[in-house]
C-alpha cells in the first residue's frame, strides 16, 4: 500500500514545507508594507508635525501641530524618531516600561504615552508652556518632579536625547495599534 511508504510521507512533508514557505513569504512582504512607516497600520514620521488624538480606539491625525515649535522635515524627523528609539534602547526603557505591549509593567506602559491627559498637569508641575516641553524636563530630571511610589531614575539624558525621546512617543502614539492597550482613555468604571 502506498502510506506504508516512507517516500509518500517525505514528499508529502517536502510538497507542505515548500507551500507554506510561500505562504509565509508571501504574508511577510505583505505585512513589511503595512508595518513600515507609511504603510496602512503606521504613520510617516513627519507625522510628529500634526496633531494627534484617539476616538473609538483608533488615533485620529489632526491639522499642524508643532513639535518644539518648529515643522521638521522628512529626513530630520526619520533622523529624530530613530535618535529616539536608540535612547530608549540604549537605556533600557523596556525594563520597566511597555512598548507595543513588549516589556515590562514596573511603570507606566508608554505606547499612548504622547495622548495621556496627565501631561496637562505635568504642565503646571514642570513649569512648561507646553506638553513636549513638560516631557523633556521630567525625563532630564524625573528625580526632582517624583510623584508616585515607584520613581523613575534618572537616566541622565541631554535635552537632545529627551527631546528625540518625545519625538519618538509623540510618532508612537500615532500608530494605529488595534485597540492596544485597552480601555486606553477611559475612566475606570469603579473609580
Amino acid at each position: 500500500m502506498q502510506i506504508e511508504d516512507p517516500r509518500f510521507w517525505r514528499a508529502g512533508a517536502i510538497s507542505v514545507v515548500i507551500v507554506m514557505t510561500a505562504v509565509l513569504a508571501f504574508l511577510t512582504i505583505d505585512s513589511l508594507s503595512a508595518i513600515s512607516p507609511g504603510g496602512s497600520h503606521v504613520p510617516p514620521y513627519t507625522v510628529i508635525n500634526q496633531k494627534i488624538g484617539y476616538k473609538f480606539d483608533v488615533p485620529v491625525i489632526g491639522d499642524k501641530e508643532l513639535l518644539f515649535g518648529r515643522e521638521f522635515s522628512a529626513p530630520e524627523t526619520e533622523t529624530l524618531i530613530t535618535k529616539g528609539k536608540l535612547v530608549i534602547q540604549s537605556r533600557a526603557c523596556m525594563d520597566c516600561h511597555t512598548f507595543f505591549g513588549n516589556g515590562a509593567y514596573y511603570g507606566p506602559d508608554l505606547t499612548k504615552a504622547w495622548l495621556d491627559p496627565a501631561w496637562e498637569a505635568w504642565k503646571s508641575i514642570t513649569a512648561a508652556d507646553t506638553q513636549e516641553e513638560a516631557m523633556v524636563r521630567f525625563l532630564m530630571d524625573p528625580v526632582q518632579y517624583r510623584t508616585w511610589t515607584r520613581a523613575m531614575p534618572n537616566l541622565r539624558l541631554s535635552r537632545n536625547e529627551a527631546e528625540a525621546v518625545v519625538a519618538y512617543l509623540k510618532w508612537m502614539s500615532a500608530v494605529d495599534t488595534n485597540g492596544f492597550p485597552a480601555n486606553f482613555g477611559r475612566l475606570s468604571a469603579t473609580r
